[in-house]
């Protein structure tokens, strides 16, 4: 059954289509990559869908609700894990947690064994009372990932969630995010630059190139339909951008992705 769904779903910034006609779906339990270069429209989508930004045309619902009409009810099945940095490195890793249960509106007899399960299911129960300022990348970027699901969603939105991160620290985000799915049962919804990221993680990717999504399938079936055999998810994103690795992309995009790096590395 499918958790999201949209109809052509278009999000136009002036002359600019950022976003054309975007049409997919995404089963329950899934966990889906939307892979693409700079520029291609994938943090517009996610921030469509996650109501942050209204579409120009087309629509989407997400567990039933319309992103548009029943904005308030899409905010209470989904979490989102933005680049920027969503924590505040003056308080503690509880001390984070508690904030967002608040506003989350978790019954105050709940609060506390939610914060502590949400630590635990992510490595982070002897951080608890460390100022996040003196996290490491990985750590920062796991307690980001608790705090969005305290609240236990049905979706959840991960925007390129092992930025910046080294190698140790991306492998123990992956294997986080994939108990999300196989305990919980939460559906995950990531872009990534990381080809082997997206290809270890994700049942089914659609790429985007231009605002339009250019292919869509599972990992194993989109390296057989270039048909060269032996073929990587690296060299499915080429064939399918006409052979741009990185294209589009401001100054501000490509800034920001840096700080991101940045403050996680």
């Amino acid at each position: 059954m499918a958790i999201l769904k949209t109809q052509a779903l278009t999000r136009c910034f002036g002359a600019l289509t950022a976003v054309n006609a975007l049409t997919i779906s995404v089963e329950a339990g899934e966990m889906f990559g939307l892979l693409g270069p700079n520029g291609a429209g994938k943090t517009t989508v996610i921030k469509m869908l996650t109501t942050l930004l209204r579409p120009t045309s087309g629509g989407a619902s997400i567990a039933g609700f319309n992103i548009i009409r029943q904005a308030a009810s899409v905010r209470r099945v989904i979490g989102y894990v933005p680049q920027a940095l969503s924590v505040d490195g003056s308080l503690t890793g509880y001390e984070n947690l508690l904030i967002f249960a608040k506003l989350y509106d978790i019954p105050h007899t709940e609060r506390e064994s939610r914060i502590r399960d949400a630590l635990s299911f992510m490595g982070l129960t002897d951080a608890a009372g460390k100022l996040v300022r003196e996290y490491s990348g990985g750590m920062i970027r796991r307690l980001e990932i608790a705090q969005s699901t305290l609240h236990r969603p049905h979706l959840l939105f991960l925007d390129e969630p092992t930025l910046g991160l080294d190698p140790l620290a991306r492998k123990a985000v992956w294997e986080h995010i994939k108990q999300l799915c196989t305990q919980y049962g939460t559906t995950i919804f990531l872009t990534t630059h990381y080809m082997e990221e997206a290809d270890s993680l994700c049942s089914r990717v659609a790429i985007m190139h231009l605002g339009k999504v250019v292919a869509l399938g599972t990992p194993t079936i989109l390296k057989a339909s270039i048909g060269t055999g032996g073929d990587t998810l690296d060299d499915v994103f080429i064939h399918y951008t006409g052979g741009i690795l990185e294209s589009g992309g401001s100054y501000r995009e490509t800034s920001s992705e840096r700080r991101t790096a940045q403050r996680l590395g």
